[in-house]
């Protein structure tokens, strides 16, 4: 992708076309590949699609730039230079954010600090620890502005860095006790959120913001969680962007530290101390990316015909269709989107699909 940075109308159409019915971060991404613009792609929906879908409007959308400048926020698009790098080298990253704080922090390494929101006394007090410990050493602390674990880690950190990511509307205070902090935040630290201004977090909502809290960082560290925490999912996030993670032991009496057990068990790296973290990630570390399979190109008629074939009521992931086609996964994902938005196939949780009768 070229980096360069865009107009105020260019970001609205961005905006657009982001928000869009069926449009996704990877849709998204297929879509500027293959029309170049958001303009040029927002005129071609249309036609790309069976049903007639709802595109985001122009008023709501220029609606919503404004309420972010009101409350001193900003949009930064992917393609601009100043979009977090290891955000936009994660997989699916939001075509958007809406950010306010300090931007700098957002190119600065950064650790996940995320647990439960009912955590231990002894939990809590760790956590300031290591956050504070971290950020002294120079990494920016990225939590998710919740009760408990996630509140610890960002007073614990905020004089030296902190980045929240909101799963509402970067001007949505959630939960309500987290007002002063999350105004704090906004002006010492950086708020971050995929989401439009003014939009109430929704349990959906809140895999997306994980998603963006383990791209922003080089690691996840996992205080205390429960077997079904959302910390568990951060954590999956970071492993399956190649980011290194961490969790805490805990007693095997407090269902509180199931989760984080099990996380060892599975191969996360055991966090007792500060050095423990540091011996395996330093400040000045940069990582790239990239997915280096690669596979014959089937005709893409024949390809389009061959994912219909594979796909059936029972939802699969694009991987196993990737495996099975033996094509390209840029392939693969290009003409399950256009599918998507015909009509043809439906998309469901966890990136899988299913056909449509």
């Amino acid at each position: 992708m070229k980096l360069r940075a865009l107009s105020y109308q260019e970001r609205v159409s961005w905006h657009r076309l982001a928000q869009s019915e069926n449009i996704g971060p990877l849709t998204f991404q297929k879509l500027i590949d293959r029309f170049t613009t958001a303009d040029e792609a927002l005129a071609a929906l249309p036609d790309l699609s069976r049903r007639k879908l709802r595109i985001y409007e122009q008023a709501r959308a220029e609606d919503d730039f404004a309420r972010a400048a009101k409350f001193g926020a900003s949009y930064i698009v992917l393609c601009e230079p100043d979009y977090p790098e290891l955000l936009r080298q994660s997989p699916g990253p939001p075509s958007l954010i809406t950010i306010k704080g300090r931007r700098e922090l957002l190119n600065q390494p950064a650790l996940a600090v995320v647990g439960a929101r009912n955590a231990s006394a002894i939990a809590i007090r760790f956590t300031r620890t290591i956050a504070s410990e971290l950020a002294g050493a120079g990494f920016a602390i990225v939590s998710g502005l919740a009760r408990g674990i996630d509140r610890a880690a960002h007073e614990a950190s905020l004089e030296h860095g902190t980045i929240a990511v909101v799963a509402g509307g970067i001007d949505h205070i959630y939960p309500p006790e987290n007002e002063a902090l999350h105004h704090t935040i906004g002006e010492q630290g950086v708020l971050v959120a995929e989401m439009p201004p003014g939009t109430a977090p929704k349990a959906e909502f809140f895999p997306r913001r994980n998603r963006v809290i383990a791209g922003l960082s080089l690691a996840t560290l996992v205080m205390e969680a429960a077997l079904r925490s959302g910390s568990l999912s951060t954590a999956r996030l970071a492993s399956e962007a190649g980011r290194d993670v961490f969790a805490v032991p805990g007693s095997p009496l407090d269902p509180r530290c199931e989760g984080t057990n099990g996380l060892i068990k599975d191969g996360a790296q055991m966090l007792t101390r500060t050095s423990d973290v540091l011996n395996v990630v330093n400040p000045g570390q940069t990582r790239m990316y990239s997915d280096a399979i690669r596979f014959e190109m089937t005709p893409i008629e024949g390809l389009r015909g061959r994912i219909l074939e594979l796909l059936s009521a029972s939802p699969i992931d694009v991987d196993t269709l990737v495996r099975e086609t033996q094509a390209t996964p840029d392939a693969v994902l290009g003409l399950v989107m256009e599918m998507e938005i015909s009509g043809q196939i439906a998309r469901h949780a966890g990136g899988k699909f299913s056909r449509l009768a």
